[in-house]
């Protein structure tokens, strides 16, 4: 099937980022890009949070002792990141210097507890994605906890859960990244079910598409129609369009260069590279959009300019 589909057309980089003396990345579970086009590595080390810009010069790095496993990384339109942690069984909230604004859940406390109508816990929080007016939505459910879809306001008052663990349309196992698009519906990567599963934004299902393998990140592009997967233990990196069908692939399983050993999750800056966490590789990896080719002027056009 891969045969049909065309490459993707990037370029890979060998590693970028310049790390400080002494310091490696653990396990790469996470990656953002902000505004500037800072790039925002979550990892599993007591380096947990890394910025570095956009050449991969070390700026700064946030979140000392805060985590137990890293996993999920965004950043909202004011420029705030959201990490979820899986091992701690939290979502924290943090302004762009890192100073925490919110927490979601009871750190070290896993299930769904409510206690006067508020969702008090989570079980293993994957990823998070925003909604136009600003809601949270929280995917959780990564080993042993129920696979469910949670609805907060930008407050952090609790509104809805759905899902559940199962097979069924609707239902989840490992529901892993999650993204909102310009018409404001959610795409799940219902990884463990090999699916990408569509609801709007009360939660109703709307339909899903089949990607066998593991589909572990999705990234919206900047028209905010198509989207980039990480597909996961396979390697590859893809582009969907709107309805989930496979428009350009890149990427290999591996330890090479543009290969992985789990494509993880995945982050687009501003031109459209994509950077591709990987937890097995310990490693981001950075594939630069090659430019369109330059048209060629014509022979008509060459005559004309020719007579001036």
């Amino acid at each position: 099937m891969t045969n049909t589909i065309p490459d993707l057309g990037y370029t890979p980089i060998a590693d970028i980022f310049k790390l400080p003396p002494g310091v490696n990345f653990g396990p790469c579970s996470g990656v953002a890009v902000n505004a500037k086009d800072h790039v925002l590595v979550f990892n599993r080390s007591e380096n947990a949070l890394m910025e570095f810009d956009s050449r991969g010069n070390h700026i700064r790095t946030l979140g000392r002792g805060i985590f137990t496993n890293p996993h999920g990384l965004r950043i909202d339109r004011e420029g705030n990141i959201w990490c979820t942690d899986t091992g701690a069984h939290i979502v924290v909230k943090m302004n762009a210097n890192g100073r925490i604004l919110m927490v979601l859940g009871v750190a070290g406390r896993a299930g769904e507890w409510h206690q006067a109508g508020h969702l008090r816990c989570f079980h293993e929080p994957n990823d998070l994605a925003f909604g136009a007016d600003g809601s949270v939505f929280i995917t959780q459910g990564h080993g042993k906890g129920e696979s469910l879809i949670h609805k907060f306001t930008a407050n952090g008052d609790y509104i809805k859960s759905w899902g559940g663990t199962g097979k069924d349309s609707g239902k989840f196992d490992q529901p892993h990244s999650i993204v909102i698009n310009n018409k404001g519906l959610l795409y799940i990567a219902d990884r463990s079910n090999q699916r990408i599963q569509v609801f709007d934004a009360d939660g109703n299902y709307v339909r899903e598409t089949s990607h066998p393998g593991t589909p572990c990140g999705l990234a919206m592009c900047n028209d905010r129609s198509h989207i980039m997967m990480a597909h996961g233990h396979a390697g590859k990196i893809m582009k969907l369009d709107e309805d989930c069908n496979v428009l350009g692939i890149t990427g290999s399983q591996g330890k090479g260069i543009n290969q992985y050993g789990e494509a993880h999750l995945i982050a687009l800056d501003s031109k459209e590279n994509i950077y591709v966490a990987d937890t097995l590789n310990w490693r981001v990896q950075v594939l630069v959009k090659k430019a369109a080719p330059k048209r060629a002027k014509t022979k008509a056009k060459a005559k004309s300019r020719g007579k001036r």
